[in-house]
């Protein structure tokens, strides 16, 4: 198409053919793809194009002219200013399949893994009311002269004004009604709002899972993976505060956490002793510092390393590291399909592993994010310095 025709303010019509990862519709002007967002597959739609680039353009949807019969009435009032979700006007099962597909698409393109590989997304028991961790922000409203407190837009970085998040466990609700009885003194604050994971001790600043309602199926996954392998021994790298460690600890002879930050450590030293469990050691420090000598102390043919990295994966050294040392399974836990099919791609390389399976979760129900599991198994002996 040529894009000279097709200009910011333009009003289009178009059919909604797929969803794409982040959770926009893509439709086409002849050839030329347009990204919508809040639709569904088959809808036709009024949009309004607010960018337009060489090899695609972003619309603002204006009106729905052919709905799909997958649409439903979204239950937040914000939903659509709100940038935090992006799925719920779509049915639940709904949201699951797009999901899988994406991981699915994802996977291939970018890791070049068999889509049969990728098991069915794993429901959660409560698509709404499960977020246990959220963070707030203060922003001066110079049209209201008085501070909004909530979420970033999603259509720019200004904050929309929120009394309630559908998607937040019922405690948080109650903690945002206090924050704006007695709010931030000033715009640009951000305030982290949590409850309580019962039975765990989590610093302030320290990661925990953010679905209290699909943990359990989270742990049984990883723990039938490391139950198939048969190993004896376990590294929980990026370990936070022990939860896989402890959780899963009584299936092996011994285990260690690794985590850079000491605060976490502490705890997770903490936790393991409130849960009993005594066959293990967390250690503070990077895990690609580390993994040499525990790969040697543990036996490298009979232990699985669980990963769980931040969005943004794994850094080159620490796959490199594993690759070298040649572990018998890594566990690789991630929230971001895109960046685990890179690093999966890193871990592959040459048949040094094999992806076995990856399973999806659903712990971010109503939003584009989807949590999964991958089973990769040593096939070759360990690269020395590839």
């Amino acid at each position: 198409m040529d894009t000279s025709i097709a200009a910011p303010g333009q009003t289009v019509r178009l059919t909604i053919d797929d969803i794409a990862f982040g959770g926009e519709g893509v439709g086409r002007l002849n050839d030329f793809v347009v990204f919508v967002p809040f639709v569904a597959l088959g809808e036709t739609v009024e949009a309004e194009l607010i960018e337009v680039k060489k090899r695609f353009a972003r619309a603002r949807l204006l009106k729905i002219l052919q709905p799909s019969p997958d649409r439903v009435a979204p239950p937040c009032r914000y939903f659509g200013e709100c940038g935090g979700c992006q799925y719920q006007h779509l049915a639940y099962p709904v949201q699951l399949r797009i999901k899988h597909k994406q991981a699915c698409d994802l996977l291939q393109r970018i890791g070049g893994i068999d889509p049969a590989r990728v098991d069915p997304v794993i429901p959660c028991p409560e698509p709404y009311g499960y977020r246990n961790r959220i963070m707030i922000r203060s922003q001066w409203d110079k049209y209201k002269q008085g501070l909004n407190i909530g979420f970033l837009r999603a259509d720019n970085r200004l904050v929309v004004d929120i009394e309630e998040c559908k998607i937040a466990e019922p405690a948080l609700n109650e903690q945002i009604h206090r924050v704006r009885q007695q709010p931030p003194p000033k715009g640009g604050i951000k305030v982290v709002l949590r409850a309580v994971a019962e039975g765990w001790e989590v610093p302030r600043d320290s990661f925990f899972q953010t679905n209290f309602h699909l943990l359990p199926k989270l742990v049984e996954t990883v723990g039938a993976c490391l139950r198939d392998s048969g190993s004896r021994f376990l590294i929980d790298a990026y370990c936070g505060v022990g939860f896989f460690s402890i959780e899963l600890g009584g299936m092996v002879d011994e285990f260690a956490g690794v985590e850079v930050d000491t605060a976490s450590i502490q705890a997770a030293r903490r936790n393991a002793r409130t849960h009993g469990r005594a066959n293990g050691q967390f250690l503070a420090g990077r895990t690609e510092d580390l993994l040499p000598q525990m790969l040697g102390r543990f036996e490298a043919c009979c232990t699985t390393v669980i990963l769980d990295p931040p969005r943004t994966g794994c850094p080159a050294g620490m796959l490199q590291a594993l690759r070298q040392a040649g572990p018998r399974q890594v566990l690789y836990v991630s929230c971001h399909p895109a960046t685990l099919a890179r690093d999966l791609n890193v871990l592959r390389a040459g048949n040094v592993f094999e992806v076995t399976k990856i399973v999806p979760l659903d712990m971010f129900p109503q939003t584009q994010h989807t949590e999964c599991v991958a089973d990769l198994r040593l096939t070759a002996p360990p690269t020395g310095g590839a």
